[in-house]
């Protein structure tokens, strides 16, 4: 997780992640520790990070309390300050990285092949190592240096997936919304899910081809 506005995103995918049996190795930057705060209210502490995260994914994209029960013995804290992590390393076992939200200034530290954490180090280990990266940029609007940005990481063969819901397919909820961005995340990453109604190739079902 990077410092943009999105923390839902990253709840909703780490709870598929989680619910498809993955094993997750976290890292949460400093500055979105800020906005998660911000969003929810919750403070990320390294000391007790689980009871952290099992609050925080515990909530909806609405902020209600005790709309999911989440198991999170699954995940493997990193602070984002420990460059001697494991994730820094190529050695590490890992299928790949999901960077759920993107800020533009992680886009421009991944893409520029910086390591000033160990989130930017992490993702340029993926790339070495030929691993999937999939980068879930939020931004409005997009600059021409962040453009220039996202199509150095697609000519390194990151999947970049900007945080756009869809809306034909009824959403009620904004944990509907929430969830289809989601999906489209874990569909680059090769991780299936039963967030959002598949395209069926008919038209008049409610959904039609993203």
């Amino acid at each position: 997780m990077s410092g943009a506005s999105g923390t839902p995103y990253a709840a909703a995918v780490l709870r598929a992640l989680l619910a498809a049996g993955e094993s997750v190795d976290l890292i949460v930057s400093r500055a979105s520790r800020l906005t998660l705060l911000d969003e929810t209210g919750i403070s990320y502490r390294d000391a007790h990070w689980q009871d952290d995260l099992r609050e925080w994914l515990a909530r909806g994209a609405d902020g209600k309390p005790d709309s999911f029960a989440v198991d999170v013995t699954g995940v493997r804290h990193w602070s984002a300050g420990d460059l001697a992590a494991g994730p820094s390393s190529g050695s590490y076992p890992a299928k790949g990285m999901l960077i759920v939200p993107a800020s533009t200034a992680c886009v421009a530290g991944v893409a520029l092949g910086l390591s000033k954490d160990l989130l930017q180090r992490a993702a340029s280990v993926t790339l070495k190592e030929g691993r999937k990266l999939v980068v879930a940029v939020r931004e409005a609007p997009l600059g021409g240096q962040t453009l220039r940005h996202l199509v150095t990481l697609d000519d390194a063969g990151v999947a970049v997936v900007p945080t756009s819901p869809a809306f034909y397919q009824g959403a009620t909820h904004i944990q509907d919304l929430v969830d289809f961005v989601a999906g489209r995340v874990l569909d680059a990453a090769g991780v299936g899910h039963d967030l959002y109604r598949r395209w069926k190739g008919e038209l008049g079902g409610g959904s039609v081809p993203t």
